[in-house]
């Protein structure tokens, strides 16, 4: 999972995330929180890894059914996303007992 910071939600244009919670915009929220989430178990090695093996970037499918593109800038993974926005890792590799999270600097967008 790559889990926004609290700042990367504040990046959001005023009023987004109050608008994402109300009942009526269940599915778009829906939409969003599973864009950050990709199955199975990749720790930034393995990130890292599908990268250099795609050549510079590699596609994420996620839970959401989109894809988010990784590659690397200054040594730190970046994720572009289906509207071309962009988020770095900041922390990498918190280990869950279901998972691993990913801290990143800006919500991605399906």
């Amino acid at each position: 999972m790559f889990a926004p910071t609290e700042a990367a939600f504040g990046k959001l244009p005023a009023g987004t995330v109050e608008t994402l919670v109300k009942p009526e915009n269940k599915g778009t929220l829906t939409s969003i929180v599973t864009y950050h989430i990709v199955a199975g178990k990749l720790g930034a090695a393995d990130i890292v890894a599908a990268i250099k093996a795609g050549g510079g970037s590699a596609v994420l499918t996620t839970v959401q059914g989109g894809k988010l593109t990784g590659s690397l800038m200054g040594g730190k993974v970046m994720l572009t996303d289906a509207k071309g926005g962009m988020s770095m890792v900041t922390i990498a590799d918190v280990n869950q007992s279901n998972g691993v999270i990913h801290v990143v600097d800006t919500v991605v967008l399906p």
